[in-house]
């Protein structure tokens, strides 16, 4: 009795209620969309991230000045590479209007002071300085840079297009050809890379492309183990299996629905690859089995100023510095965009 007699009372009390009292609102559709969230495609979501890690930003800032000096710093110079100049070497750093500052390492004189371009009647500046056989430090810098940047970026575009279409095939069929592709990666694995260039390097004449192709017969296998783990995540998928049974052929469905949904960790894991092949190359060339005479690169000009650290320093910090802060470039933005792909990192 009590219950019923609250329910009749609430009803009662809902009865009474002024309804004049309330007021109808006009929704405007255009209002509802500004206060729900807002929408991105993926290249403008990517690129709000990375605008929000300062480190990936700078490291793309980084990486663009490092592009530029590489492609026009060889231009602006008006020595080549490979131009030898016997009365002109071992020059220190010297920059025109910076040598008059003498606080700055740029004024062309040695520990002890000596002015060595006036001592050798050398009217031409020389912004990195001159090697043992009187070549122009700057240029190869940034030729070496040069070659880096492309045998990085070229031995990714290798990977990504072997691994992807490996590791494609190998998670989407599954069952025995999975297995059989599986065993035949753990054999190519178990090679050494260094073994594979010594071989490529006596089989072909060592150039670029030798060293690329000794990269790319191992480099492609973390690719594929990526693309393979998403490609059997993804198959069992509701919009896969509605692709199927609309008789879909599998390498539509391979293609054009299952590798777009997996390339973030594609992209992510490339980006990682570029730093780690300019790495590799670098040091191929510091023990002599990359880039041959008289081709620059980062590797071999921090090799030769090896034997003169302790004279002439200028001529193994300067690549080496360039090494170090092109590789922690490449990886900071490459942090960047692994966690951008994250959609755990909102």
């Amino acid at each position: 009795m009590t219950q019923l007699s609250s329910e009749t009372k609430s009803s009662n009390e809902l009865k009474r209620v002024d309804l004049s009292k309330f007021r109808f609102r006009t929704i405007d559709v255009n209002d509802i969309e500004k206060n729900e969230r807002e929408y991105h495609s993926t290249a403008k979501h990517v690129w709000l991230q990375i605008r929000k890690n300062k480190a990936a930003f700078y490291g793309m800032i980084g990486l663009i000045i490092f592009v530029l000096f590489a492609l026009i710093g060889p231009l602006v110079s008006s020595y080549t590479y490979y131009e030898q100049d016997t009365n002109s070497a071992n020059l220190p750093p010297k920059i025109q209007g910076l040598d008059k500052v003498s606080f700055l390492p740029f004024d062309g004189k040695d520990a002890s002071g000596r002015d060595l371009y006036a001592e050798q009647h050398v009217e031409k500046y020389h912004w990195f300085g001159t090697d043992n056989l009187g070549r122009d430090i700057w240029t190869r810098t940034w030729k070496g840079t040069q070659i880096s940047i492309f045998i990085g970026l070229v031995a990714a575009f290798m990977d990504v297009t072997i691994g992807v279409t490996y590791g494609a095939i190998s998670g989407y069929l599954g069952g025995k050809t999975d297995l059989f592709l599986q065993r035949l990666i753990e054999i190519l694995s178990s090679i050494p890379n260094l073994i594979v260039l010594i071989l490529f390097v006596l089989i072909f004449e060592p150039s670029i492309w030798t060293i690329i192709l000794a990269m790319s017969v191992t480099g492609w296998i973390g690719m594929s183990r990526i693309t393979r783990g998403q490609f059997m995540k993804l198959k069992n998928e509701e919009f896969v299996l509605a692709a199927r049974s609309l008789g879909v052929s599998n390498l539509k469905i391979i293609f054009k629905h299952i590798l777009p949904n997996a390339t973030g960790a594609i992209i992510v894991t490339s980006m990682f690859t570029v730093p780690s092949a300019i790495f590799f190359e670098a040091f191929l060339s510091f023990i002599g089995l990359g880039i041959p005479a008289p081709q620059a690169s980062l590797g071999s000009l921090v090799n030769t100023g090896r034997k003169f650290l302790l004279t002439f320093p200028y001529q193994l910090f300067i690549p080496a510095i360039v090494l170090s802060l092109l590789i922690l470039c490449f990886y900071l933005f490459s942090d960047g965009i692994r966690d951008a792909f994250d959609p755990k990192s909102e």
